[in-house]
Order: C-alpha cells, then structure tokens, then sequence
C-alpha cells in the first residue's frame, strides 16, 4: 500500500491549511490514509527541500508533498525563495528517485493564493498529490 509524507510551510496557513485539505481529499480518494503523523510543518517554503529529503529516505513514504505559498512583497525575496524551493525540490527528487511534488503556490497577490486553495476543483494541493500519487505508481511499475 502506498503511503505519503506531506511538508506543509507554516506561511501563508490559511492558504496552506487549504491545500493541506486539498492533497488529503485526493488521496482519501484513492483509499490511501493520512495520518496525523504522516504531516510535517515547515518554517516556510526555503525548508521544504531539506525535510523532504529526510522524509524521502524513509521506506515506509512513496513520496513526499511539498506544500507552501509565497506571495510577492516590494523586494526580491519572493524571487529567491521562489527559485530555492523549486530547484531544492526538484533535486531530492533526482537525488532520492522518489517523487517530492511541488505544490507551492508562488503568486502575486493574496488573492490568487486564496483562489488557488480553496475547496474546488483549483486547488493546487490536489494537483500535487495526484501528481505524486500517479508518478509513485509509474516508478513502481518501472
């Protein structure tokens, strides 16, 4: 049975809660439990990377889902913390050969975050869960 680890950031947590609810709804979907203990909170989204490849080393996890949000301020910070999460992400997937999905939401305004988390079919912590659940399953048939 396929079981995941989910990294949620601590910013943004009335948009991350959203998510969280988001990436739970689809694997409850496809029978596949969470437990309390499968949840991990990060300080932000410039953690993710780091957790999830603890996470990743772990046998009992399929995969690990990345959850967080940036919002753009008046200074460059959005753009780094933006750009490490993403390329940190994407190296404890190579690195792990485990798929660590992305679903940090990196926006302009509150408003597209809150769009992008909401109880419908927009919400980004669905699409990263599926995309972590259906990649789990190819690599296993691999």
């Amino acid at each position: 049975a396929m079981r995941f680890a989910i990294v949620v950031s601590r910013f943004n947590p009335e948009v991350t809660n959203g998510l969280l609810d988001g990436a739970k709804k689809f694997l409850g979907e496809k029978k596949i439990k969470v437990v309390d203990g499968d949840v991990f909170s990060a300080p932000g989204a410039f953690e993710l990377p780091l957790i999830a490849k603890k996470l990743a080393k772990k046998k009992k996890y399929s995969g690990v889902i990345c959850l967080g949000c940036v919002i753009k301020g008046d200074t460059m910070h959005f753009e780094f913390i933006s750009l490490a999460a993403t390329m940190g992400i994407l190296q404890v997937g190579l690195e792990t050969e485990k798929p660590i999905c992305f679903g940090v939401l990196t926006t302009l305004t509150d408003e597209q975050a809150t769009h992008r988390s909401r109880n419908d079919a927009h919400n980004k912590g669905i699409e990263a869960a599926a995309a972590c659940w259906e990649t789990a399953r190819l690599i296993a048939s691999l």
